[in-house]
């Protein structure tokens, strides 16, 4: 499994994105009218949100507290130092678990039982290789300091004590997240609009111009947001740091 998580690592980037366009493969509905009624979609929808935006938000609150190199070095595991700070002390990997909450709430927001059954356990499959992959590095590098760290703190599954002290003790640094995160976020909000809109006709009562005309203000929002956010990084008037 090792072997498979460093030749995943080298396309981790990329691999997210790939999961995201696999949300429009076609697939029987994971909730249907016959179960919860003609408002069906309203369960999907609230609890798909609700997952996704619960990813986005511990991706943000790690990556504003205590940012950590993911690029590796020439697509290979690396870290100079093992950073235990911020949410990395409530789980071991809060940026994978974000992912997983994010790509596991946009599989539920699109109804989809192909994503949610069968492409999510595959991603899962991956990312523990992954995972592995860069303990495997991070145990030979720092040998008893790593160990004593997974001693405390469990590797998937968060714990929420002292999280309150955590953000109170450190200073968020908002725009360092938006500054890592825009393309990410720009891809995802653009596919929770087009989920939204093309897979719930209620929302708009079947009127497909509206429909349509939604779908364009909204990718021009994101858009404006995303360039916005992209000039602020370039110009340097937004510190990466």
């Amino acid at each position: 499994m090792i072997q498979i998580g460093n030749f995943f690592f080298k396309y981790r980037n990329i691999l997210f994105i790939f999961l995201y366009l696999l949300l429009f493969v076609p697939s029987p509905p994971l909730f249907g009218e016959h179960a919860l009624g003609p408002h069906y979609y309203w369960f999907p929808i609230v609890t798909g949100l609700m997952v996704t935006f619960a990813g986005q938000l511990i991706r943000g609150g790690t990556i504003g507290l205590q940012y950590i190199i993911r690029g590796g070095v020439d697509k290979k595991v690396y870290a100079d130092k093992l950073v235990t700070e911020g949410v990395f002390s409530h789980v071991r990997n809060p940026l994978y678990v974000g992912n997983v909450l994010m790509l596991l709430g946009v599989g539920i927001l699109a109804n989809s039982m192909i994503y949610t059954l069968v492409i999510m356990p595959v991603f899962l499959f991956i990312y523990q290789c992954i995972v592995l992959a860069e303990e495997n590095f991070l145990r030979q590098k720092f040998g008893v300091q790593f160990e004593e760290y997974t001693q405390r703190v469990h590797r998937w599954i968060p714990s929420l004590k002292g999280i309150g002290v955590t953000f109170s003790s450190m200073e968020f640094h908002w725009k360092r997240w938006l500054i890592k995160e825009y393309n990410t976020q720009f891809i995802w909000l653009c596919g929770i609009a087009l989920i939204l809109l093309f897979r719930y006709p209620e929302l708009t009562d079947g009127n497909t111009v509206l429909r349509n005309s939604l779908a364009v203000a909204f990718i021009l929002v994101f858009a404006v947001y995303y360039f916005y956010v992209r000039y602020m990084k370039k110009s340097r008037k937004w510190p990466a740091d």
